[in-house]
């Protein structure tokens, strides 16, 4: 018996297929959520089967947004259960993670490997992927370029607006007044993580006296930018790896059972 965990977010869908001990991840799909998450699941499958097995061999697990849309599943469960285990299995047993996904940011406290506590932003798109998807098509580039551009930056333009919408008119108004790109995507990332250290210290966590770390999952986790921004305002080192984009679907494989 195989383990496979699906996490089908906002913007993302990821799956891993790890071995029957739970210690290897065998393979690892990342593709677009598009507009119908039932195709995306159908499109995961296939990918599943593509490794010679039979669906019976595999354990299936879901989560994320799009975790009821994937009929086929052994079981869903919800997203802050699965990036806990996920996180732990890739970063260590105590953590504070930072998970900024499309249109959500969760903190989630881990201890001993056992999700302890969270907070999650979901009231606006503010200190999100999305946030940064909306000022990167303002300036007409991707978000690959978008920080690129940011990187380049020698320095950081303010965006003072709490909205995404206002800060959006904000940048329209910087770029008429012939702010360089690059310090305005800068900006916007420095933007970005203000308000996730805000969320942070919303909750005092239990682990930072306990030598826990902070670690960075979801899409942003391979951004040297991303991770050095957060890691000076938070005045301590921020860990990551490749992996950590799959951390939901790790932590769904590893949640499975037979």
């Amino acid at each position: 018996m195989l383990y496979a965990g699906i996490d089908i977010g906002s913007t993302a869908a990821k799956a891993v297929l790890m071995d029957k001990s739970k210690t290897e991840i065998l393979d690892r799909k990342l593709m677009p959520s598009g507009w119908n998450s039932r195709d995306t699941a159908d499109e995961l499958l296939s990918w599943l089967l593509s490794h010679d097995i039979k669906r019976e061999e595999i354990c299936v697990t879901a989560t994320g947004y799009g975790r009821v849309s994937v009929p086929y599943a052994d079981a869903a469960l919800t997203e802050i259960t699965c990036h806990g285990k996920g996180a732990a299995f890739l970063g260590g047993s105590d953590l504070t993670v930072i998970d900024i996904g499309g249109q959500d940011t969760k903190i989630i406290f881990i201890k001993n490997s056992k999700v302890i506590d969270f907070i999650m932003n979901d009231k606006c798109s503010a200190g999100t992927g999305k946030f940064l998807e909306v000022m990167a098509n303002r300036m007409g580039v991707t978000l690959p370029e978008f920080f690129n551009l940011a990187q380049s930056s020698k320095r950081e333009i303010k965006i003072s607006s709490m909205c995404t919408v206002f800060a959006e008119t904000e940048i329209v108004s910087l770029m008429g007044q012939g702010t360089p790109r690059e310090d305005i995507a800068n900006g916007a990332v420095g933007s970005v993580v203000a308000k996730v250290v805000v969320l942070a210290g919303r909750k005092a966590s239990p682990n930072l006296n306990n030598n826990s770390k902070y670690y960075l999952t979801g899409g942003f986790c391979e951004s040297d930018l991303m991770i050095s921004k957060l890691a000076a305002a938070l005045n301590s080192q921020v860990y990551s790896c490749p992996d950590a984009r799959y951390a939901g679907a790790v932590g769904a494989a590893l949640l499975g059972k037979k």
